[in-house]
C-alpha cells in the first residue's frame, strides 16, 4: 500500500521503501549510491537506514 500523501506528519526515516518512488529519490542522493546499489544493500541488510549506512560504508 502507498503512503497517504494527504496526511500530514514526520515521514519515517529510520527505514528504506524501495518502493517508492520519492524515496529511493531521497535515499539515493542522501547516500550518495545508484539505485542499483540502494536496492542491493538493502536486499542484503533489510530496510533499516543505519544498517544500509554502514553496509554501504564497508563496501566502498
Amino acid at each position: 500500500m502507498s503512503d497517504n500523501l494527504q496526511q500530514a506528519g514526520q515521514q519515517d526515516r529510520s527505514r528504506i521503501n524501495v518502493h517508492e518512488e520519492w524515496e529511493v529519490r531521497h535515499w539515493t542522493e542522501a547516500l550518495g549510491v545508484s539505485r542499483e546499489e540502494l536496492e542491493r544493500a538493502v536486499a542484503e541488510v533489510g530496510v533499516s537506514a543505519n544498517a544500509v549506512r554502514e553496509h554501504l560504508k564497508r563496501n566502498k
